[in-house]
């Protein structure tokens, strides 16, 4: 066991973690992602943001990157704005390129201001880079920004 993952493990199991793993995945993740998703489902966009470092970043799509927990707590924001009835499914954790994939498929309805009023459902992952706080230092999140454009502006 590394001394990375056996931080990850420390910081996990204090913070209540139950260490249930699944086929491929790292047991001291697979409760930290679950939570993960479940605070993209709370609609409070600050318990999203306190599953990064205080200095953690958040880019997606290549996109300029949010630093920071408010940044990152705002970007949730205008997910759960848009889509004030999405649902953040966690689908599969991997380790790739010493990184943890967190695999999602989000699902909602585009009703916040100035929406399309269309149901969107995409998938992608954030690619996960842990600290040694235990928490998310770098997100490299990524999803088809073309189908779900089509989607949303679909007929």
């Amino acid at each position: 066991m590394t001394g990375l993952t056996l931080a990850i493990l420390i910081a996990l199991v204090g913070a209540g973690a139950a260490g249930t793993s699944h086929a491929g995945e790292r047991p001291d993740m697979h409760d930290f992602a679950e939570r993960y998703a479940a605070a993209w489902c709370g609609q409070d966009p600050a318990k999203v943001a306190e599953f990064f470092s205080e200095d953690g970043s958040l880019t997606i799509n290549g996109g300029e990157p949010a630093v920071g927990r408010e940044a990152i707590a705002a970007a949730a924001r205008s997910y759960m704005t848009a889509f004030p009835d999405h649902v953040l499914y966690f689908d599969k954790l991997e380790d790739v390129d010493g990184r943890v994939r967190f695999h999602w498929t989000f699902e909602g309805t585009n009703t916040g201001p100035g929406g399309t009023g269309k149901r969107v459902r995409f998938s992608g992952y954030e690619a996960w880079l842990i600290g040694g706080d235990g928490l998310v230092k770098d997100s490299q999140g990524t999803y088809d920004e073309a189908d779900y454009q089509l989607q949303l502006q679909g007929d």
